[in-house]
């Protein structure tokens, strides 16, 4: 039997390109395409993508959504919101773990036996990178540890150094 950090994947590189059941994507509330990943998916998609977001009339904050993945190799997207940084004292933290337990849940409820997750609120919206993965990888692991599905998670990371971060922070939850 694999245990739960056997399930969990450290990537550099690009997330368009993951063969993977589902990609999550850092969406804004409006799911319509924005900057960095968003965008990248968006572009990725192909115009397929925008008209299903429009239907799905936007998101939450800390929510999720399930779209086709199109032009992609994944199977579905995973539109996630997460919270921008404003202090800390503003519920970001249990909001950033919502996204990852709502997009694991989507994830199941979809059959996806992989799914892949970007840095969610870590670019534009200022997440400080170290709080941002801790949360990532003790959320993942926990929903883990309880569910069969999905099989493995990646974590998919632009450089090498925020690559580094989740390295770290998985072998913290390895000795934990």
């Amino acid at each position: 039997m694999s245990t739960t950090h056997d399930r969990i994947r450290i990537h550099t590189g690009d997330i368009t390109k993951l063969d993977v059941d589902a990609i999550v994507n850092a969406a804004n509330t409006s799911l319509l395409g924005g900057g960095g990943v968003d965008g990248a998916i968006h572009r990725a998609a192909g115009r397929e993508l925008e008209f299903e977001c429009r239907m799905l009339n936007g998101c939450k904050v800390g929510d999720a959504k399930i779209t086709k993945g199109y032009n992609l190799q994944a199977r579905h997207i995973i539109h996630t919101v997460g919270p921008v940084w404003q202090g800390g004292g503003k519920g970001e933290a249990e909001l950033l773990a919502s996204c990852y337990r709502r997009s694991l849940e989507l994830a199941v409820a979809n059959d996806c036996r992989s799914v892949s997750f970007p840095a969610i609120s870590t670019g534009v919206y200022r997440y400080p990178k170290d709080q941002a993965v801790h949360i990532a990888i003790k959320t993942t692991g926990h929903f883990l540890e309880s569910s069969a599905l999905p099989e493995i998670v990646v974590f998919c990371c632009f450089d090498e150094p925020m690559a580094e971060l989740y390295r770290r922070a998985l072998s913290d939850l390895q000795e934990s």
